[in-house]
């Protein structure tokens, strides 16, 4: 049995009580839930991710009929607010909205973990997928393409330095880095929106954007946007080429986001909050606000979350690897 195939039993085998549930939990959950939730989120207010999980968080609270309150957590690529769902009471009142950062590449990127994402975790639900974008201010970086921004930074190698505010965004940048044969610094920020700063301030020359933050300040005028990681193009960004056909066969990263509980709450509590999340992301008024920010509304159940981190642990370990990426103390 390979290593993804190990992992994804793994998954499978924490939360096979929440499916076996599935006749009895909404008799079981009658009174869930009966305080605020609180969704606790690695990245600071402003970023893409917070965009998202508000929109999620406001049609929980309609259909649970009580307040879901978002508590951001901002710090080490999302592992603060991860460790802090990880060791909070299991009662169902506490639950993390992660990227796949959390929960599959942060365990490639630093040597010790504050949390095991298979143990300490019960998955719940998907939410949805986005790609990122890579940015330029036009004013002091002035190409006209991905194409141009590479031959800028290979003649001067080591001199250029790009922002990012989270793991994937680390990760999209090295892979870009190392396809391209590029020497270039990463800056790592606690979000995406402090590397935006940066960026138009011309103190670093690129930031890799999730596609949520990128389309407002690149519709705004403010940055351009050179490719997209996407297989495909961003239906609000039609005119923004793939990685792919910006001269990089193959380069292809998309992330998830999805929400996880503490690895022994209750499995009625975990069953009603899928039950919802999937009504909620299944809005059509939902899924088109999304995809207006580059982002696709993806619903599903436990088991499909569980299968997702399995798959990116082991893809997005190969790609660092593969990069070079410096492990974090």
């Amino acid at each position: 049995m390979n290593p993804t195939s190990r992992l994804v039993c793994k998954l499978l085998n924490a939360t096979v009580l929440l499916l076996a549930s599935l006749g009895s939990s909404l008799a079981l959950a009658a009174d869930y839930p009966s305080k605020p939730i609180r969704m606790l989120l690695g990245y600071p207010p402003g970023s893409g991710i917070d965009n998202v999980a508000r929109q999620v968080a406001q049609r929980m609270e309609k259909s649970l009929g009580q307040p879901v309150v978002v508590d951001n957590r901002p710090g080490a690529l999302g592992n603060i607010a991860a460790q802090a769902v990880a060791t909070s009471a299991p009662d169902g009142y506490t639950i993390l909205f992660t990227p796949n950062s959390a929960m599959g590449i942060n365990v490639h990127l630093f040597k010790q973990m504050p949390f095991d994402p298979v143990k300490d975790f019960l998955p719940v639900a998907p939410v949805a997928t986005l790609g990122f974008a890579i940015l330029v201010n036009p004013e002091t970086v002035p190409v006209k393409n991905l194409q141009e921004l590479t031959a800028m930074i290979k003649k001067e190698p080591g001199k250029y330095s790009y922002g990012t505010g989270n793991a994937t965004g680390q990760v999209v940048g090295a892979l870009y880095a190392s396809m391209a044969g590029l020497q270039a610094q990463n800056i790592p920020y606690k979000g995406v929106p402090p590397a935006m700063t940066d960026l138009l301030g011309g103190r670093i020359q690129y930031v890799i954007a999730d596609a949520s933050l990128a389309i407002p300040q690149v519709k705004g005028g403010r940055v351009k946007a050179l490719a997209v990681t996407n297989k495909t193009r961003v239906p609000a960004l039609k005119d923004v080429p793939t990685m792919q056909e910006a001269g990089l066969p193959g380069y292809d990263l998309t992330a998830w986001f999805g929400i996880f509980l503490p690895a022994k709450a209750p499995t009625e509590a975990a069953q009603s909050l899928s039950t919802h999340i999937r009504q909620a992301v299944s809005d059509p008024a939902l899924v088109a606000s999304l995809r207006a920010i580059g982002v696709e509304a993806m619903p599903g159940s436990p088991a499909d979350l569980a299968k997702m981190m399995a798959s990116d642990t082991e893809k997005w370990g190969r790609i660092i690897r593969e990069a070079h990426i410096t492990v974090t103390d």
